[in-house]
């Protein structure tokens, strides 16, 4: 059995490893530039996707140090889409984790370039981390289809062009499983990869990486009717007053809540198809169905 890890313990590791990208020193041209990137890159959250890869890595065998540029690289990507969903042209929010967002502290332009190189850098990070080629090449491809035309972008596409419209459930899932549960798919798979674990793994990753995604997506529809801006560290309320397409609306509070218990049992139960020693990942899972923000 590998050593394990607390969540706080992952935590300190990925932090410590963010502040190492783009520290450029102050009379450099681009230090500005840098700065509107790690604004938004080091501005807190629980680092789930991160995670994900290092705690999958390790029960596939893996060493979770050695996958960390991997667990990094997902944050970089995660935060990118962050900072052009706040933007003016998409959901125009001026507040996320509890600060101004990108575009307000440092110009819309600035803040869509900061984006723009924190996805480019995402890959060259997993293409320069210290695994074997097999297990970069493996997640670059990963991370590569869940972000473009059929995964996150897609989504994002997909859900501005429903606007206004009413969805029904099918078309709010297809929506949602690109735009949230993409990414949290991936980061579950990357760190089967990153260990250079079976397809079989891959699979099951997969699955409950689509199982938390999704409850994960349904927590959040609940918590902009449920919660207050300062545990959510965010304006609440705005999907309803925008009248965006949520589970929220279409479902009710019931029967969301009873769709993320499903699923999280479901994540967990899949998880001791393929794997041994899970306490962590079903902890995390059981969290994530409960969190207040």
């Amino acid at each position: 059995m590998n050593k394990q890890y607390t969540y706080q313990e992952y935590m300190d590791m990925i932090e410590a490893r963010l502040c190492s990208f783009f520290a450029i020193p102050a009379d450099d041209a681009l230090h500005g530039f840098a700065e509107a990137a790690r604004y938004s890159l080091l501005a807190g959250g629980k680092r789930i996707r991160a995670i994900l890869v290092l705690e999958f890595c390790r029960i596939c065998g893996g060493d979770p140090e050695g996958a960390l540029d991997i667990a990094c690289a997902i944050e970089m990507l995660h935060a990118y889409s962050l900072i052009h969903d706040d933007l003016p042209c998409m959901d125009n929010d001026d507040l996320r984790r509890g600060k101004p967002t990108n575009h307000i502290v440092f110009g819309e332009c600035t803040a869509t370039l900061a984006g723009d190189v924190l996805q480019a850098e995402a890959f060259g990070t997993i293409l320069r981390a210290p695994l074997p080629d097999e297990a970069r090449l493996r997640c670059a491809t990963h991370l590569a289809d869940a972000v473009g035309f059929d995964g996150m972008c897609g989504g994002q596409y997909l859900d501005m062009i429903g606007e206004g419209k009413a969805l029904s459930a099918e078309q709010l899932d297809e929506i949602n499983s690109r735009k949230t549960g993409a990414l949290i798919i991936a980061a579950c798979i990357m760190g089967v990869s990153a260990a250079l674990g079976t397809s079989e793994q891959e699979h099951a990753a997969a699955q409950f990486g689509a199982d938390i995604g999704m409850a994960f997506q349904i927590r959040d529809d609940m918590l902009d009717v449920l919660s207050t801006e300062g545990e959510l560290g965010k304006p609440i309320g705005s999907d309803l007053a925008e009248n965006k397409n949520t589970y929220m609306v279409l479902l009710g509070r019931e029967k969301c809540e009873i769709m993320v218990e499903r699923l999280t049992a479901h994540a967990v139960a899949v998880l001791e198809e393929q794997f041994t020693d899970t306490g962590f990942l079903k902890a995390l899972a059981e969290n994530l169905a409960k969190r207040k923000s």
